[in-house]
């Protein structure tokens, strides 16, 4: 193909390339590709393969001419950054010059501009030079049984009691039928039977459970209370109400005591294996806390040790995607309080600073995975695309399907197993020091710097 590239700027690590295709040579392109379909068509009127090349460039020339044009566009770029040695830090831009409809009727040559920011060059840190600090906290037997009474709370049963002086106290379940009226009329979804209720457990609208305490079993009883202003339901925020309620029961916890029947009841063996399993699960959240504060300090003396030129285009989409969030949490009133006493004008300041340390980091890691072959395999790709699936339930399957025919969904669940790739790679030749602490500390939520995560 005889196209003419000229370079028009380059500033910084942001390259133009002018780039024009005669249109002879797409004509060529178009009778190559009709002379390909032809054979295939059918047409009424004509024997298969027998359709004359003059009616099938009338009837599908135009949609034909779209793909041809797709095609070269994407081929002459490919070849344009091949031959200049080019690698692109994201999507080049590529703007057509002159009248599309012209080039489509055959009538001008194809004529765009190519916009690419380029990778910056710079050498990683030596990672074996990097020291680290790991956070770590293991859990004690006094936990293990704090938590096996957690359980055994949690997994409660409730017995019923009868007798005239019963009298439903918190921490009771009572078990209710109401009508729910507003102004005399009974509203949707305020009527139900047979509701198992724990007084004090907050699942009803605030002062509904407080009327019920010191009723008894078989009484009735008129609860009033009015539906807070941020109700879900549109039609009943801040709505006074009256709920004509029919005490049936009142039951009173039954603690379960932890011993291995408590522990069958579960599905586990015995209590021992229930305390092992626990434990487990303590252990497991305690590393997931360790490995999150030590990936924290990592990103942060990486972010610390590069500095080079970052390629204007991705800061550039990092921080319209930042700044739209932060827009809608304005809106929304739910900034941080800090951020709500800024000017949009120091608040953009700051965000962009956010955007270029995650553009640098992103940029720190990639080079670092690409040195060291750090791959995602497809089988590791499946694999969080089904765990993700998974979370939708009855649905997952058609997740699962959305997202094995979407490249732009399959990128975004790559990445981030792409980075905790790269960071145990690091973890492995950095030097890291385990320094014992307690669990509070391990545990506290600190104030992330800015830019980390996301």
């Amino acid at each position: 193909m005889s196209m003419q590239v000229v370079e028009k700027s380059v500033e910084g690590l942001s390259r133009v390339y002018g780039v024009t295709v005669p249109a002879k040579d797409l004509a060529e392109k178009l009778e190559a590709r009709i002379a390909e379909i032809t054979p295939t068509l059918r047409i009424k009127g004509f024997r298969p393969g027998k359709v004359p090349t003059a009616h099938v460039r009338r009837l599908y020339g135009k949609g034909l001419m779209s793909e041809v044009l797709e095609q070269t566009l994407s081929e002459t770029t490919q070849k344009v950054l091949n031959d200049n040695n080019v690698r692109p830090a994201s999507e080049p831009d590529l703007k057509p010059e002159g009248d599309l409809a012209e080039v489509i009727e055959g009538k001008a040559d194809l004529a765009y501009e190519i916009a690419v920011d380029v990778m910056p060059e710079f050498e990683p840190v030596d990672l074996e030079k990097l020291s680290l600090t790991r956070p770590v906290y293991e859990p004690t037997d006094k936990e293990v049984d704090e938590a096996v009474d957690e359980l055994a709370k949690q997994n409660r049963t409730y017995e019923t009691k009868t007798g005239k002086t019963v009298k439903a106290k918190e921490g009771d379940m009572v078990v209710i039928d109401f009508i729910g009226r507003i102004d005399g009329e009974a509203f949707e979804g305020g009527t139900a039977n047979d509701v198992e209720l724990v007084l004090g457990s907050g699942q009803f609208i605030p002062g509904f459970e407080d009327q019920l305490v010191g009723a008894k079993p078989e009484s009735d009883v008129t609860v009033k209370v009015s539906f807070p202003e941020d109700y879900q339901a549109e039609n009943l925020k801040g709505k006074a109400a009256e709920f004509e309620t029919k005490v049936k029961e009142v039951k009173v916890p039954v603690e379960s005591k932890p011993d291995d029947a408590f522990a069958e009841r579960l599905g586990v063996e015995n209590l021992e294996k229930l305390r092992e399993l626990i434990k487990t699960n303590l252990e497991q959240q305690y590393a997931g806390a360790s490995r999150f504060k030590l990936k924290r300090a990592l990103l942060d003396q990486l972010d610390e040790k590069h500095d080079f030129p970052l390629p204007p285009k991705m800061v550039e989409a990092e921080f319209a995607s930042i700044w739209s969030q932060v827009q809608q949490d304005k809106e929304a009133g739910q900034l941080p309080e800090d951020d709500a006493k800024k000017t949009d004008e120091q608040l953009e300041t700051e965000y962009r600073k956010i955007a270029e340390r995650r553009v640098r980091l992103g940029l720190v890691l990639a080079e670092i995975g690409r040195i060291n072959s750090v791959q995602v395999t497809d089988q590791e790709l499946m694999n969080a695309m089904r765990q993700e699936a998974m979370r939708y339930g009855a649905s997952a399957q058609q997740i699962f399907d959305l997202l094995r025919n979407n490249p732009n969904a399959q990128a975004q669940i790559r990445a981030p197993l792409f980075e905790d790739k790269v960071v145990d790679l690091i973890v492995e030749k950095a030097k890291v020091k385990d320094k014992k602490v307690s669990k509070d500390e391990l545990m506290k939520e600190e104030d992330l710097p800015a830019g980390y995560g996301g």
